[in-house]
Order: C-alpha cells, then sequence, then structure tokens
C-alpha cells in the first residue's frame, strides 16, 4: 500500500514517493512567538506531528522542521506596549509553545531554527535573489519583483492579473508594483535592526522559511505544510523565492489544515471568542484536545465547543476503559484457548483497516473509528469465560501502536473516569453474574475497588459512590 497524499499544489491526491528513499524531508510552518498559541494555532501542531508519526511507523525515516518567527512586526509591537526587549517577548513564549504542544503529545521538531539566529542566512539568501534579477533595493527596503517569476499564483491558482486587481501599496512602501512584497524591511527609530548590505533593517515575513528550509532540508524537500491561512500569500511567496534561486521545485507535496470555529463562529478578538490553548488545558485533559482535533480529517474546518470537547472526552474514556479491562483480565487468562487463531485474525483485520484509512491522506477520522470498532470487539472478547493470554496480548500491542501513532496516552487517571463509564462498568458485572460468569464479575468488582469506587446493595438496585 502506498500513501496517498492530497497537494495543495495539484488540487488531488498523489502517491507519496520520497525525493530519497525511505527518508522524508518536512517543513512545517511554526508559530510568531508574541503570545500564548490560540486553539488554531494548535492545529497544525497536533496535525502533522501525526503525520510525522505515521510516516515513522511507516518505517520512514524523517526531519522534521518547524520554525520560530522571533522578530516581526507584532513582537516589535508587543514589546513596545510591555517596555520590554524583542527577545525577552520571544524567548517568554516560545517556552510557553513548548510547554503547550508538549502537553497535546506533540514531539519537538528535530530543529526548531528561530529568525534572529539565521540572519546570515538570509541576508545571502536575498543577495541571491538581486543578483538573479528577482529582487531590488529601495531605499533601504529590498522587494521581491512578482511578476518576474512566471509561475507565481501556482500554489493559490491565482493568475497575476487577478491579483493585481486588489493588490495596493501601503503608504511607507516604496516597492515599484503593487504585487511586489518585502524580503528586508529599513529599521524605523527604536526599532530592533541588523546591519545588511542595504542598511540597518530586518527580514520581511516570507522570506525567512525559504532561507531556513533551504538551510536544514535541501534546495528541495519532500513536504511543505502549515494552516490553511498560509497558503497565499505565504506559501505562494516562498515557492517564488526558493524557485528563483535554486531554478528547481521547492516542495514535492503541498499540505494545509482546515480552519477552526468556535461555537459555529469565526475566532476573533473582536468577537471574544478567542481561546487560547494555556487556558484549554488547564480546564481539560489535553489528550482530549488532541483527540478531539483528530477527530475530523485535517484537511475539513473543525468546530470547537465546550459541549464537543466534552463528548470527545468521553469517546476517548471508552476506548481506554477498554484497555484497561484488557489489561485487568490478562491476569487471569490461560496460555491458550481454542479459539485463539479466529480473534488474532480479526484483530489483524482492524490493524489493515487503520493502515488503510491513513493511507489515505492520513484521516484520523475514519482511524479514529477504527479505534472505537476495536474498542468494541475487546469489550466482547473480555466477556469471554474463557480469554487467552495470547489474544489478550495482541489487543492492548494494537491499542498501544496505534495510540502511539495518533500521538495519545493509554494511561487513565482513575479520579477522571467519567460518571457514565462507571455506570456502564457496573452493568457489566450485573449481566455477568446473570451469565453467572463470577471470575469476570470479580473482575469488574476489583477493577472499580481500584478506581476507588464503592459498591451499595439496596432494595433498589446497586448504588455506587466515589471513596
Amino acid at each position: 500500500m502506498t500513501i496517498q497524499i492530497y497537494n495543495t499544489l495539484t488540487r488531488k491526491k498523489e502517491p507519496f514517493i520520497p525525493l530519497e528513499e525511505g527518508q522524508v524531508k518536512m517543513y512545517v510552518c511554526g508559530p510568531t512567538v508574541y503570545n500564548y498559541i490560540h486553539i488554531g494555532n494548535a492545529r497544525p501542531p497536533i496535525v502533522f506531528d501525526t503525520v510525522r508519526r505515521y510516516f515513522e511507523y511507516r518505517g520512514y525515516d524523517v526531519k522534521y522542521i518547524s520554525n520560530f518567527t522571533d522578530v516581526d512586526d507584532k513582537l516589535i509591537r508587543v514589546a513596545k506596549e510591555l517596555g520590554e526587549e524583542v527577545p525577552a517577548i520571544a524567548d517568554r513564549f516560545i517556552d510557553a509553545y513548548y510547554a503547550d504542544v508538549s502537553a497535546l503529545g506533540c514531539k519537538r521538531a528535530d530543529v526548531h531554527p528561530r529568525v534572529t539566529e539565521n540572519m546570515d542566512i538570509i541576508i545571502e539568501f536575498i543577495e541571491a535573489l538581486i543578483e538573479k534579477g528577482y529582487a531590488y533595493e529601495s531605499e533601504g527596503d529590498v522587494y521581491y519583483h512578482t511578476r518576474k517569476f512566471n509561475e507565481y499564483g501556482k500554489l493559490s491558482h491565482q493568475s497575476v492579473d487577478d491579483l493585481r486587481l486588489g493588490a495596493r501599496i501601503a503608504v511607507g512602501e516604496k516597492k515599484e508594483d503593487a504585487l511586489d512584497f518585502a524580503l528586508w524591511k529599513a529599521a524605523k527609530e527604536g526599532e530592533i535592526y541588523w546591519d545588511s548590505p542595504w542598511g540597518k533593517g530586518r527580514p520581511g515575513w516570507h522570506i525567512e522559511c525559504s532561507a531556513m528550509a533551504k538551510k536544514y532540508l535541501g534546495e528541495t524537500i519532500d513536504i511543505h505544510a502549515g494552516g490553511q491561512d498560509l497558503a497565499f500569500p505565504h506559501h505562494e511567496n516562498e515557492i517564488a523565492q526558493s524557485e528563483a534561486v535554486s531554478g528547481k521545485t521547492f516542495a514535492q507535496y503541498w499540505m494545509h489544515n482546515g480552519y477552526i470555529n468556535i461555537d459555529n463562529e469565526k475566532m476573533s478578538k473582536s468577537l471574544g471568542n478567542f481561546v487560547l490553548v494555556h487556558d484549554i488545558i488547564k480546564k481539560h485533559d489535553p489528550q482530549v484536545l488532541r483527540f478531539f482535533m483528530l477527530s475530523v480529517h485535517y484537511r475539513n474546518p473543525i468546530n470547537y465547543s465546550e459541549e464537543l470537547l466534552e463528548n470527545t472526552r468521553a469517546g476517548l474514556e471508552r476506548i481506554t476503559t477498554s484497555y484497561q479491562n484488557l489489561k485487568h483480565r490478562q491476569e487471569s487468562s490461560a496460555d491458550l484457548t481454542d479459539n485463539n487463531e479466529e480473534w488474532l485474525e480479526k484483530i489483524s483485520a482492524f490493524h489493515e483497516e487503520f493502515i488503510k484509512e491513513m493511507d489515505d491522506d492520513f484521516n484520523t477520522a475514519n482511524g479514529i473509528s477504527v479505534l472505537f470498532e476495536l474498542s468494541k470487539l475487546a469489550n466482547y472478547y473480555v466477556m469471554e469465560k474463557n480469554t487467552s493470554v495470547q489474544v489478550i496480548e495482541a489487543f492492548t500491542k494494537e491499542f498501544e501502536d496505534l495510540f502511539q501513532v495518533l500521538g495519545l496516552s493509554l494511561d487513565v487517571q482513575k479520579e477522571d473516569l467519567l460518571d457514565e463509564e462507571i455506570e456502564r462498568l457496573i452493568e457489566e458485572r450485573i449481566q455477568a453474574r446473570k451469565d453467572r460468569n463470577f471470575q469476570l464479575a470479580d473482575q469488574i468488582r476489583d477493577q472499580l475497588k481500584d478506581m476507588n469506587i464503592i459498591l451499595e446493595d439496596t432494595p433498589q438496585g446497586i448504588r455506587w459512590k466515589r471513596g
């Protein structure tokens, strides 16, 4: 089976053929570090961390780069407002970013390059564009001459003439054409700056990723990824810059995740629905937020609400409870039963189905559906009077492997178990006693006891309370 990727450049799914066998070179645009990340910023790290994990699961060696924009207009504005230096602001929110995405189960990139630490290669890149006639200096600024690049607009599928209709030259800009964009900005009084051949200044936004992708991954990479909002102009401009310098294809595949709405409305500060991950994970298990993000295909929009997050929590706990039931039953399982092969084949079929769904453009939504079905099968199996250690281990390994791909943990906080999950276990115990499966009934009783749940027999039936 071959992994299929929806390529924004061609607007179709294509088989993934790496530039080098067994290798994946992947660049994911990172945040501008002037504040805590909001929930929309969290989707790309979760999505593309999962893509990376799946490639690794399929045996690829992935080199994963994700940058930090640690100097730009937003950082300069916040620094002025707070009376601090730009590097101090950037350092604080880089640390906050690491804390947030780590809580969300994201592995660190192989390299997280910062703009301020790569100024030399950025300046060299701009010089190369000027030498090739794709850029020009104007009173301390440097601009990219967009019309010089004949394929401009190929990622966003827009023509230069159509783009020109909406383009304007802002006050203070010194560019020749409204479509031209800044590669280097002359420093204003009191702003942070670096020395360059064009005077004191700092880079424009788009040039940083072209320069750093080339430095860490080479002139042509396998996958460039980010949020849908970056396709134009950021990624379009990256293509123009990179391919003008190298004369080669910049990225073989372009991947973009969809937007996030809050309670069916676009997230914005003006609407008061701007939700920070920093705040969400104080109230909710960050694993639940990750599971929520992966429950919708990455290219589709996703709607966030407290109610949907709570529903997601319940769904995740159904799966983790199934896993815990398996682990609990393992202690009393036999070494061999007569129907081992039948059950092992069923488990293997779910494994193949998960691979099939993930191979189809990393369809985590359908992959999670497979996990729910596997959970149902596991719940049915533990109700059997005779269970096998071999089958139990096959179930648990499958859960562990697939959760690892999704970046999720199977650890359950006992005090966080939902009421409905407790009641489901009690119902299973009642049914086991009716079936005279006293061994299973005792196991469930002991499991509930371990969770600090106290059962009480009353004339109205069994009641429970937390100990």
